[in-house]
């Protein structure tokens, strides 16, 4: 079977950052922080007072009030992103092509605040109060669901649910769908809005988010100092399309999607298996997959989660598979500024990557102060790096032991 190439035509977004892709890449570049403290929930009733809320929200700017009442906010920042995102890629989906038009979009956790109003109406009020929405607006494949109804595509429809590398493997699940040719168009990415009391509890109780309460440094990736992530929330979309389907409707290509590795730890539900074995495994996969060499990569998106286990057995993992070239290649993580969105960071951030190889700049790490031995590579200190960008690799992993990798390339 010859695979077919895909390119990436459109992209959309909603993020801490700004809720359009200019936005997001000017405050990425410039190595502006999205965080601040918490509005969603009381910040002092928790130990952790930070996190990287979306702003100047106003759903109907892109669906009906109707529509938006029927929807979590996770949802509503899906459909959103994937409106975006298909105007951007001048996608017309029509009675010719709909079947042909697939969408691919997950979310980590689903409509939290969702089940967290209607579980308080149910318990003060009793069953009948509940919503008859509150089904489908909790369960995480509505977003898929709901873009396929607002845009009426009637292609394959698919959720996944891989924790924080959920954004990643839905792309990268669209990716092969196409390169088989079950399908021409994918919209694909993440989606996720867990900032909620039971959500900012959970973590907090796990010692997984930052407790300093300094919105602006609490987010430092690498550093010797981090001490948990910083909770986001936002969705990520983009269009991906057979090269023969954007050169027949002439569509402007950003770059193409040409490696996808997805690899099981194993070992612990929430700890990454040890040396970073999993992450290298998935590395390997998307290189072989790729069908180039560790070399040929010049960039790499970082998980990056700021967290003491995370960041060292990142670097080791990237130290494994690279070799020399892991101290020759440029690796940052974009969660300094956005915050983790969870099971929308990996959307997010490849299209960080796709904007670092169309527009020549590496975004930075920001708060990066102090040295960690055990975190040696080059992490683009605090100031965004012009450099060619000719394959950026982006990585994502999860509870559970899930393991995701994208690999884009400049599209000649």
């Amino acid at each position: 079977m010859t695979k077919k190439r895909v390119v990436i035509t459109g992209m959309g977004t909603v993020s801490p950052l700004g809720n359009t892709i200019d936005q997001l890449w000017s405050n990425l570049i410039e190595g502006n922080s999205g965080i601040d403290y918490f509005t969603k929930v009381n910040k002092d009733d928790f130990p952790a007072k930070v996190g990287a809320e979306v702003k100047n929200w106003d759903p109907t700017q892109y669906m009906d009030k109707k529509d938006v009442k029927r929807m979590d906010l996770f949802t509503q920042y899906a459909v959103a992103a994937a409106k975006m995102a298909v105007e951007d890629a001048n996608l017309e989906i029509n009675d010719e092509n709909a079947s042909r038009v697939g969408v691919w979009v997950g979310s980590g956790i689903g409509g939290m605040t969702t089940f967290e109003e209607q579980y308080q109406k149910f318990n003060e009020k009793g069953y009948r109060r509940v919503s008859p929405f509150f089904v489908p607006m909790l369960i995480p494949d509505m977003a898929a669901g709901q873009i396929s109804i607002q845009l009426g595509a009637k292609g394959i429809n698919s959720c996944t649910v891989t924790a924080c590398a959920t954004g990643t493997n839905s792309i990268g699940d669209a990716f092969k769908v196409i390169e088989r040719g079950d399908a021409d168009y994918m919209i694909t990415g993440g989606a996720e809005a867990p900032i909620t009391g039971m959500a900012v509890a959970g973590f907090s109780t796990a010692k997984a988010l930052s407790f300093n309460d300094d919105p602006k440094t609490a987010s430092r990736p690498f550093d010797k100092n981090r001490d948990g992530f910083v909770m986001g929330e936002g969705a990520g979309i983009l269009v991906l399309e057979s090269l023969e389907a954007a050169e027949a409707r002439g569509a402007t290509i950003y770059a193409e999607i040409v490696g996808y590795g997805s690899a099981a730890d194993a070992y612990h539900i929430t700890a990454p298996a040890p040396e970073g074995e999993g992450a290298a495994r998935s590395m390997r996969q998307a290189i072989e997959d790729a069908e180039i060499d560790v070399t040929a990569i010049n960039y790499i998106n970082a998980h990056g989660t700021s967290t003491a286990m995370n960041d060292s057995f990142e670097t080791k993992s990237v130290k494994t598979v690279f070799g020399e070239h892991a101290y020759q290649l440029d690796m940052s993580s974009t969660k300094s500024m956005t915050g983790h969105l969870l099971g929308a960071a990996g959307a997010v951030e490849a299209i960080a990557c796709i904007k670092a190889i169309t527009d020549s700049i590496i975004p930075p790490t920001i708060n990066y102060e102090t040295e960690d031995p055990e975190c040696d590579l080059n992490y683009v200190p605090n100031k965004a790096k012009k450099a060619n960008v000719s394959y950026a690799l982006s990585n994502s992993l999860g509870f559970g032991g899930h393991n995701a990798t994208l690999i884009f390339k400049k599209y000649e």
